[in-house]
Order: C-alpha cells, then structure tokens, then sequence
C-alpha cells in the first residue's frame, strides 16, 4: 500500500511539473503570428529520422502525392537507438529528391528542457555544419525540440533565432494565432489505441482551417513505444487528404499559412 502511494504521488508530480513546464514555455518569448490560409493545412513529421520513417512511411507518403519532414540529429548517424536503426548520411539526399524537408533535431539529441541553454544552441549549430559537410549548401529551416519536446524559456528564445519555426508537442492543432518559437504537434503513438482522438482532431482542423502537424518516430509492422504500425499511419494520412487539407511538408505548410500576414507585435 506504501508503495503504491509513493508512485501515485510520483506520478502526480510529474504531471504538475509538465504542466508548469509547459505553461512557462508556452507563455514566454513569443514570436506570434496570425495565419491566413483559407483551407486546413496538415503536415507529417518524422523525429529522430529512424530508416523505418523514410522506407515505410515515405513510401505511404509517395504513393498518395503527399511529402513530410524529416527531423534529423546526425550525430545519431547509422546507430541503432531505441526508434531503431537511424538512417545513414545517403538518405539525406535521398529525402530531398523525394521532395520532403529536413528539418534539424540538434547534433546530439539534447533534451529541450534539461540541456543547458548554451549547450542547447552549440547542438543546433553543431547540426548545421554536420549538413553542410555532407551535403554542401544545404540549411535546415525549421526544428523540432528533441525528448521532452517543451524547451526552457531561454532555450526557446535562442532556437527561435535560428530557424523560421519550432516544433513542440502539446497534442492539439494550430488555430488562428500561433506561437512561431513553439508550434503544437500531435504523437500518433500516444493515441494509436485511440484513433477516434485523431480522426476527432482532424475534423476540428478542417471546421477550423488550422494547421495540424502529426509527429511520430518509426513507422513498422512491431514499432516501437515511439512508433505506428503502417496501417494506421496510412489510415491518418488517408483522412488528412479527405478532410481536404492541404498536406504539405513544415516550412511549405508555414509559407502557405502566412499568406500575406505579417509576425504580430
């Protein structure tokens, strides 16, 4: 009964320090901005970019005239982490020529809240030099915050210097003014028992033309924690396009949002 206790009090705590987490991050350093598009938007983002999100979830992708982002931390290169086998510095191209985006993860992985602010920028900027060697040229344009996915407010701040938008968590959609620095996504894998909660959010962002951005990590037939089986990664990609989204890669889909709106003071 004792230990029971503890753990119901463990857990309780940590809800209350991932909501204080979340409402700080979510409140300071704004960078807002009012979205114009006329239609719902969807976009597909793959974290960590584990093989599995590229052959099989690309391919679903593909075969529906649809691309995704691919958010890359290259330090993982080829190692074996627990989203699988993490792709090799060829598919970087690869994703590219298949019209999808890269998007930057931090060279190391840091987790958003608990990686030292500075520490946290050196990673970002550490990922941008790692692309350009091997693929000279190239630039990410927009993140996504690693493991906790809430960044500390200074963290914040800094990440949103660097890139046209920022990606967290928070499962609900974007609707109407949105904070650049800190942009809602939804985690197929926290609801993949429950897909009525999807198909539920994908009609509230058609009703209210926002911009929904669904996350997950590896797509397989035995995924992961962090991943979804191919047949409901199909099944979600299949409503976005029936909803009559717009299903367009991160920094498209932000271009398109903006319309002719300006950042808000």
């Amino acid at each position: 009964m004792r230990e029971e206790r503890r753990a119901s009090i463990g857990a309780l705590l940590e809800r209350v320090q991932g909501k204080y987490r979340r409402t700080v991050a979510a409140a300071l350093h704004r960078r807002p901005l009012e979205m114009r598009n006329a239609v719902p938007v969807i976009s597909f983002t793959f974290d960590d970019f584990p093989l599995s999100a590229f052959e099989v979830g690309g391919e679903i992708l593909r075969q529906h005239g649809v691309a995704g982002t691919y958010y890359v931390s290259l330090g993982l290169l080829d190692r074996e982490e627990s989203v699988g086998r993490i792709c090799s510095a060829a598919h970087l191209q690869e994703v590219l020529n298949q019209g999808h985006e890269l998007g930057c993860h931090t060279f190391a992985h840091c987790d958003a809240w608990d990686t030292d602010p500075q520490y946290f920028r050196h990673s970002i900027l550490e990922n941008q030099r790692a692309l350009e060697g091997v693929m000279p040229g190239a630039k990410f344009e927009t993140m996504s915050y690693p493991i906790s996915t809430t960044p500390r407010p200074q963290t914040k701040n800094e990440t949103g210097r660097h890139f046209a938008c920022c990606r967290a968590g928070s499962q609900m959609a974007n609707i109407g003014v949105v904070d650049l620095n800190y942009m809602y996504s939804f985690f197929i894998e926290r609801s993949r028992a429950r897909p009525n909660v999807m198909w539920d959010l994908i009609e509230h962002n058609r009703r209210e033309n926002g911009w929904l951005i669904f996350s997950t990590h590896d797509i397989s037939y035995s995924p992961t924690i962090y991943g979804c089986v191919p047949q409901l990664f199909e099944q979600i990609v299949e409503r976005s396009i029936a909803s009559g989204a717009k299903i367009l890669p991160v920094s498209r889909a932000l271009a398109f949002v903006r319309g002719s709106s300006v950042p808000l003071a």
